[in-house]
């Protein structure tokens, strides 16, 4: 292992991942492999989790598609560096930002969306010129064989490497030293993740997960707040980390929100959900027994069918669930929504509150005031008024936990600079030294009044009222060298009066 991730640095060291071209030409490549290669990535999905190709499709290939053309449209935008403010006594010199790759960074993707999560972090670490080693996950195992064959057709070899395996593979990648992880899955393998990569202060980005609440005020839609919500639970039989996990509304509601969510799952699936081709499976047999365990004790609205021998579980509605049993502890991830009966929306934001920070909050309202006290007192990695999923959509926004719910973000821009060191650049002239006396030693109370005047002092006014006071303060500079003591405080009093004359402070 330590081998092979030396052969990627040496490739990287190389230098042939950052010019704008290539990374261009390289995600160009990535669109070409999604598109020439469509059928068999989207078989490989099917077979792990039982998605129609339309789901699939749906589901995950168009977010690779879509991630890849914003990213060939703003690229040259995002790699240019950008000019930095500059005090008086920088003005005459150059200052920008410059993103820089950071190196060799270790994706590890996750099995519940196999694709898209394992390729957009590959896209925003091509994008910011780094090399990468990609680790997909090993309980999506059609999925991690397709992305093992099909990259190296169409990616430089040396520069992206696939890894295959389970825990053993992991644990001996995370012995490496990498110069970013970007890890998606739970918060146990999370914390495993960051141990390993404090051993070198390597950067993480976790993308993790939690218990997503969804609030339901009583004026609200309820019919579209229950179709939103039924669809976003659902979705890839619940196993999805921004899912809304359970729902919070008043006692009065909860018998309508099952039944309107009852008849949703009948328009959305069927009579027979089991034979409808939108209704996926569980992953495999271990969070089959997983989810199972988790309906001990509860009182059952709706739902409940079960098939081990093909892991199904039929969408299921909880009622009058008791915060303290086990399918409030921790993450569902699964196709069961608990409710959870509060009186007000203030026992709503205490009870978000009172528990880690989740990877997303939902709140349905008609009532902006609400839903902004919402957003204001709780805390969470993303949040959706008035829907669910949707803002992971959005590639303008960072998509990431807090808390325990993750740290770092991603998506669009937000990956490029993921992936990227912002170095601060400096360029001076080796010309206009009088101007550095103020600096140098020995120290004196006029330099310190000079300092804090360059420095310290704000203006309104245009760059050439600033040109104007630089090349003043220089010229004043050079007379404080040519004169004794006793004159530069008079120069200093005579200058500022000046100032104020000609720049009166608003």
């Amino acid at each position: 292992m330590e081998r092979r991730v030396q052969q990627v640095r040496d490739a990287f060291r190389s230098g042939r991942s950052r010019p704008l071209k290539f990374r261009l030409q390289q995600l160009e490549a990535l669109r070409r492999m999604v598109q020439e290669r469509e059928k068999d990535i989207l078989a490989a999905i099917c077979a792990d989790l039982g998605k129609s190709e339309l789901n699939a499709y749906s589901h995950e290939v168009i977010t690779i598609l879509g991630e890849i053309d914003l990213v060939l449209e703003k690229l040259p935008e995002w790699v240019t560096p950008e000019p930095a403010k500059k005090n008086l006594l920088t003005m005459m010199d150059e200052a920008y930002v410059q993103p820089e790759p950071l190196g060799v960074v270790l994706i590890i993707g996750a099995w519940n969306y196999p694709i898209v999560l394992t390729i957009q972090p590959l896209i925003g670490a091509i994008a910011a010129g780094n090399a990468a080693i990609i680790k997909p996950s090993e309980l999506s195992e059609n999925t991690a064989k397709v992305l093992d064959k099909l990259l190296p057709q169409y990616l430089d070899q040396d520069l992206y490497v696939v890894i295959n395996g389970g825990v053993p593979e992991t644990t001996e990648l995370l012995k490496q030293r990498f110069d970013h992880i970007l890890y998606t899955g739970n918060t146990a393998v999370g914390k495993i993740v960051m141990e390993a990569a404090a051993k070198y202060l390597t950067p993480v980005t976790l993308e993790l997960g939690g218990k997503s609440p969804c609030y339901i005020d009583r004026d609200c839609d309820l019919d579209v707040a229950c179709r939103r919500i039924a669809w976003g639970k659902y979705m890839n039989c619940g196993q999805t980390c921004i899912a809304p996990d359970y729902v919070l509304c008043e006692p009065s509601l909860q018998s309508q929100v099952v039944q309107k969510i009852k008849e949703t799952v009948k328009e959305f699936y069927g009579e027979n959900i089991k034979e409808s081709p939108d209704y996926e499976r569980i992953i495999n047999l271990r969070h089959f027994k997983r989810i199972q365990s988790l309906l001990e004790g509860q009182k059952i609205a709706f739902g409940g069918e079960m098939d081990e021998a093909t892991r199904y579980i039929a969408p299921i509605i909880l009622t009058d669930v008791n915060p303290e049993t086990k399918v409030m502890q921790e993450e569902i991830f699964g196709p069961i929504l608990p409710i959870v009966p509060i009186k007000n929306v203030d026992e709503a934001i205490n009870f978000i509150n009172d528990r880690e920070k989740p990877l997303a909050f939902y709140v349905f309202s008609r009532n902006n005031k609400l839903i902004k006290r919402m957003i204001n007192e709780t805390s969470s990695g993303g949040v959706t008024a008035n829907d669910v999923i949707m803002h992971f959509t959005l590639n303008s926004l960072p998509f990431g936990g807090v808390g325990s719910s993750g740290m770092g973000a991603y998506h669009g821009k937000h990956s490029f600079d993921t992936f990227s060191h912002l170095r601060p650049c400096l360029l001076k002239s080796l010309k206009g030294e009088s101007a550095n006396k103020l600096r140098y030693p020995p120290n004196s109370q006029s330099k310190v009044d000079w300092a804090k005047f360059f420095i310290l002092k704000r203006f309104n006014k245009g760059k050439l009222g600033l040109l104007f006071l630089a090349f003043l303060g220089i010229v004043v500079a050079v007379l404080i060298k040519k004169y004794q003591a006793v004159l530069k405080r008079k120069a200093l009093l005579i200058f500022l009066a000046v100032h104020r004359l000609c720049f009166p402070v608003n």
